[in-house]
């Protein structure tokens, strides 16, 4: 068979492992067009030298690649092209870490194996074993109104126990970012003794719906007529684990051992366009509806947040931040800032600054918190 021979879409289908209805997807986004289209009742032809890149997007598939990154992939050359599907998957295995430890905690729970926690307060609650690790949080928030802005509709806070960025939008946006905040501040008042993860999700779900019925309050006794909510991402500190709770755009990001990982998703339009390979990364930075929500806190019923478990390390560092951070400043310029050996204190300020320097179009808040061994 000739490289220049032409197979109709249900050969090639079959030669590439692709089916037809993949193949009219992949052409109308430019990924894998026909060789040929019959011009009258629209029917595909394909080279037999197109074989090998459609069993490539066929492979990167399989892996869960979003066609938006295929199609880059598939326009590099192979050394390139390799580092980026190694890039690609070790993405991949960090975002699956925080799910694989909450699969790890179901399956010692369901079993019946110790899965309890201690505080970060020093003491040892009674039963607990003595030789279990202790660790420590040092934490700074700032928020910042920037240089565009007449206020300020963020909300921050940063406690022994719980790390919290609200951005509100719309008229009653300000108070609606306090209100989600201020119903997830009763978790500090968790006593010492120890926590289950289970126990943790469970309370910081809670709270999170607290914190949506107390928005659609604020909202419903707004005077403004357009429409107001919030976002919210926040972590709740047990002592050796850290519970997210997330909804919107505003985000959280770790760092460990000098890699930056964002350990939410935006919950976005772009974002959605981005996963279903309408757009690229690149495209969706400039794109005039960057900034429009999927899911945010409003008081409607179909607010789902995003809850997950991570656990922590000595050596971690959290960064909670608004979009007004990250929407404006490179992520390697974070990771500089985040890596460069400041504490959180000077981390926090020291962020605000990069934002100011690209122009602070937007409300700007930073917590950084920094996990350590006690002593």
């Amino acid at each position: 068979m000739g490289h220049g021979e032409l197979l109709g879409i249900g050969a090639f289908a079959r030669a590439s492992r692709l089916s037809p209805k993949a193949l009219r997807l992949y052409d109308e986004l430019g990924l894998l067009p026909p060789a040929q289209v019959d011009p009258v009742n629209g029917y595909r032809r394909y080279r037999v030298a197109q074989l090998e890149r459609a069993r490539l997007v066929a492979w990167l598939r399989q892996l869960g690649m979003p066609l938006a990154r295929i199609r880059d992939v598939c326009e590099q050359a192979p050394g390139p092209a390799a580092e980026a599907v190694a890039a690609y998957w070790a993405r991949t295995e960090a975002d699956t870490a925080a799910r694989r430890e909450l699969a790890a905690f179901l399956v010692n729970h369901l079993r019946g194996k110790d899965t309890g926690m201690v505080t970060n307060t020093g003491r040892t609650p009674a039963g607990e074993p003595r030789g279990r690790r202790r660790l420590e949080i040092r934490y700074a928030a700032l928020s910042d109104t920037g240089l565009v802005r007449e206020s300020n509709q963020d909300t921050v806070y940063a406690g022994e126990r719980l790390l919290a960025v609200a951005d509100g939008f719309g008229g009653a946006g300000a108070s609606a970012g306090a209100a989600a905040v201020a119903a997830l501040r009763g978790l500090e008042n968790f006593d010492g003794g120890a926590l289950r993860p289970g126990d943790l999700l469970n309370a910081l779900a809670d709270a999170a719906r607290e914190a949506n019925r107390s928005v659609g309050e604020v909202v419903a006794a707004g005077t403004g007529t357009d429409h107001a909510g919030t976002t919210l991402t926040a972590l709740l500190w047990t002592g050796s684990h850290l519970a997210l709770v997330h909804v919107g755009d505003s985000r959280a990001y770790l760092l460990r051992d000098g890699g930056l990982l964002q350990i939410t998703h935006d919950h976005t339009h772009v974002r959605s366009l981005v996963e279903e390979g309408r757009l690229t990364p690149e495209e969706a930075e400039s794109h005039p509806q960057r900034a429009l929500l999927v899911r945010a806190l409003d008081g409607g019923t179909d607010c789902e947040p995003e809850v997950g478990l991570h656990e922590a390390r000595p050596g971690d560092r959290y960064l909670l931040c608004s979009d007004g951070l990250s929407a404006v400043v490179p992520c390697d310029a974070v990771r500089d800032v985040l890596g460069g050996g400041a504490g959180p204190g000077q981390a926090v300020r020291d962020l605000v600054a990069l934002v100011h320097q690209a122009g602070a179009p937007d409300n700007v808040s930073c917590v950084v918190a920094d996990v350590s061994a006690p002593g």
